[in-house]
């Protein structure tokens, strides 16, 4: 059975893990900012442990890529449809295609995305 005192354990294990991912985040922005293989190995760990690189209340990971949120969470998700046609587009695809796959991907509620 999980006590409390477990719980809290594994809290301050995931507040460490956050901390130090940000850390890294910083020290190798160019990095993750230049080679998609990194950027999507980034991605896929922050997935696992239920961190949201878009979700920041404090705007860290925009602030690390130096762009807005609204624009860093374009960026993203223009890359993870690219990522998810790739097999099919080779991972490149046409402007308006790509602004149809994201307008579906955001929602009818979230801002146009305009050319």
């Amino acid at each position: 059975k999980i006590t409390e005192e477990d719980v809290e354990k594994m809290k301050q294990q995931l507040e460490v893990f956050k901390s130090n991912l940000e850390t890294f985040a910083r020290k190798h922005k160019k990095d993750i900012n230049k080679d998609p293989q990194l950027r999507k190995h980034f991605q896929v760990m922050c997935a696992s442990i239920g961190v949201d690189p878009l979700a920041s209340n404090k705007g860290f990971w925009a602030e690390m890529l130096g762009v807005g949120d609204f624009y860093y969470e374009l960026g993203v998700q223009a890359i993870q449809v690219c990522m998810r046609e790739q097999a099919r587009t080779g991972g490149l695809m046409l402007l308006p295609n790509l602004q149809e796959h994201l307008q579906q991907l955001r929602g009818k509620k979230s801002n146009r995305i305009s050319k």
